[in-house]
């Protein structure tokens, strides 16, 4: 399993004390459609490209931009790209998307794609995340391998950290921070979920009872160990999400 973790330039020295195997999350379409990025060191090479679109413009003509994406990609010896791209497809990311594939695809380079985008590309890698409320992980991770194959998909490792009231029919729960999580968690019994790979505990107030789901470093790894049974060889994590717990994911490098 080839875990990537995804970091800004603020975080890089952080993040490269763990691993060489980064997702440099520096780069943006810019407001005229053209690459830009928070500056990198110049000697900096190999990883992935993580391009995001927010606030981008309609992307009028996509041929300029693939280019950008590709010199740099070239440049910095990236071994691919991922789309950052949180909206629903519309037609001119589409259009980019169908355009970038091509030159990646012919330089043996991966385009990792976000799972509602899954169908654009016939040879990209799709992000699935693994942040679940219900059913199984095992058949998430199943079903999506189904409905994208022969395309592999990858894990979008979200770190799960929700407070749920009970009885929670749409699996809709609150965010918890750090801190609101250690402090519900304290003197409480915790469990672990093999169907979820994720850690709960319950509690009451005086109208509801709730439910909390979390993940820590174990539940993470137990979670790659499960995709690696179903031949599934790349996941990915994120900056400043996991910074508590890079001890746990990752060798750090002598």
């Amino acid at each position: 399993m080839q875990l990537y973790l995804a970091t800004a330039p603020d975080r890089l020295d952080q993040a490269r004390s763990y691993t060489s195997h980064l997702a440099h999350a520096t780069y943006r379409i810019g407001p005229d459609a053209h690459l830009t990025a928070r500056p990198l060191p110049q000697q900096l090479r190999g990883g992935l490209m993580m391009l995001s679109d927010l606030d981008a413009p309609l992307i009028r003509q996509p041929e300029p931009l693939c280019r950008e994406v590709i010199r740099e990609c070239n440049c910095r010896g990236f071994s691919g790209v991922v789309l950052d791209f949180d909206a629903a497809p519309t037609a001119d990311r589409v259009r980019l998307v169908r355009r970038l594939e091509e030159p990646l695809h012919r330089q043996g380079k991966t385009l990792f794609l976000p799972e509602a985008w899954g169908s654009c590309a016939a040879n990209a890698s799709v992000l699935i995340c693994t942040a679940l409320s219900g059913g199984t992980l095992r058949a998430r991770l199943e079903e999506a391998q189904s409905r994208f194959a022969p395309r592999p998909i990858a894990l979008d490792c979200q770190r799960l950290a929700m407070d749920f009231l009970l009885p929670s029919p749409n699996g809709e729960g609150a965010p918890l921070t750090r801190q609101q999580l250690q402090q519900l968690q304290q003197g409480r019994p915790v469990y672990f979920s093999e169907d979820l790979c994720a850690r709960y505990f319950t509690y009451r107030t005086r109208q509801h009872t709730h439910f909390v789901l979390f993940d820590d470093a174990d539940t993470i790894r137990r979670k790659l160990c499960l995709a690696e049974e179903l031949g599934i060889t790349t996941a990915f994590v994120m900056l400043p999400e996991v910074d508590d717990l890079l001890e746990g994911l990752f060798d750090r490098k002598k």
